[in-house]
């Protein structure tokens, strides 16, 4: 027989907060329970590219995910914090991924930056992961805060380790003297305005997003002017 919904049940799994509502349910619960947030997200995420961010209500996303208002309030206290943990979720292990091969690598700064954009290629090669830088271009004019915050996740992560390589690049011959944090725009604009020419405007290459191609073109323009003339090879 299917278990009757309490009035107020919602209101009092809000109130204890995941752990106090697993710990009034048995451990079948539990199990489940620890794979809500995820099938929250995977809706959330569905319905946000679907009919975009403002439009989607939690209660639909509840709905969609087959739970109720209340439980997803457990887990998430407002639609800005699903799509902040969708980022963290997708974005933010590639962009540890990126910091940990930069970081570490001290020889032609080229072949580290170049592995790190064919890496980024490859990962952005999921739909549902290319859905959220792509999300935030689509809705940042109306929520300026989620570009704060996918600065804070990435880019403020990502830009002073890049900055840093360029300047080693510079001092140990493989660059010529350009200014790295004008350089750190050169590398990373034409991939948003690649994006962006794609989400707003509609206009892709023949055959789609061709990511690889574009990446790949994109290098060999980068390197043929940023690589100094007659210095390390």
């Amino acid at each position: 027989m299917a278990e009757k919904h309490r009035p107020g049940a919602d209101n009092e799994e809000a109130a204890a907060g995941p752990a106090g509502a697993e710990k009034q349910r048995g451990p079948k619960f539990r199990r489940r329970a620890e794979a809500r947030p995820d099938e929250v997200l995977d809706a959330a995420l569905d319905l946000f590219m679907e009919q975009g961010f403002a439009t989607t209500r939690v209660e639909d996303i509840a709905r969609r995910a087959g739970l109720s208002k209340g439980t997803v309030y457990l887990y998430f206290p407002s639609k800005q914090a699903v799509l902040e943990a969708l980022v963290r979720r997708a974005v933010t292990p590639i962009a540890d991924m990126a910091l940990g091969n930069l970081a570490a690598y001290e020889g032609d700064p080229r072949l580290v930056i170049s592995a790190t954009l064919r890496m980024l290629v490859v990962k952005l090669g999921d739909p549902r992961l290319i859905a959220i830088p792509k999300l935030i271009m689509r809705e940042v004019v109306n929520f300026p805060e989620l570009a704060e915050m996918y600065r804070r996740e990435v880019l403020d992560r990502i830009i002073p380790v890049v900055t840093d390589r360029i300047e080693w690049g510079i001092e140990h011959g493989y660059f010529r003297p350009v200014d790295p944090e004008l350089t750190i725009r050169s590398i990373v604009g034409p991939i948003l305005l690649h994006l962006l020419m794609a989400e707003v405007f509609g206009l892709t290459p023949r055959d789609g997003l061709a990511l690889d191609r574009f990446i790949e073109n994109h290098l060999t323009i980068l390197f043929d002017g940023l690589s100094a003339k007659g210095g390390a090879q």
